[in-house]
């Protein structure tokens, strides 16, 4: 094929490849806004369902999902810095949120560390909810790794 033999430009073939070309463009960057909006989502799930527990006042199952153990009527010596009292005591009706009737995840903000200690050097995700339509919100830590809950102190 020489110069001379080349096929015929094609200006509707042409602009059909510039539209897909636009259109696979656009679709990796809503697929990565997307990505973007979503990415704390399965911690902040975790914080709605605690949260939901505790409206239901089914404390027990709210315990469970704070230690991200369901089964902990089994084996409740594993935890014994945050017994079920203590716990009770923190989120029942007496605690400092009171009886919960409403709550709405407002925020979430992920972190690479959270200090030492208890938390070690894991990353994750600080989720603030408003409780019973107060200005304070509630803030919960979850832990990426294993989703346990904290309350977090800052």
């Amino acid at each position: 094929m020489t110069l001379l033999d080349a096929q015929q430009f094609d200006p509707a073939k042409e602009k059909r490849r510039k539209i897909r070309i636009a259109a696979v463009i656009v679709g990796v960057l809503l697929l990565a806004a997307f990505a973007f909006a979503y990415r704390n989502w399965p911690e902040e799930h975790v914080v709605d369902k605690f949260f939901t527990a505790l409206q239901k006042q089914d404390y027990e199952t709210a315990y469970g999902i704070y230690f991200h153990d369901p089964e902990w009527r089994q084996h409740p010596q594993k935890y014994p810095q945050y017994t079920y009292a203590d716990f009770y005591r923190d989120w029942g009706p007496g605690g400092e949120w009171g009886l919960i009737k409403s709550h709405r995840i407002y925020v979430s903000a992920g972190t690479k560390s959270f200090g030492s200690g208890t938390f070690g050097n894991a990353g994750g995700t600080v989720v603030e909810v408003i409780v019973n339509h107060r200005a304070e919100h509630a803030r919960m830590f979850v832990q990426k790794s294993d989703k346990t809950l904290t309350v977090y102190p800052f």
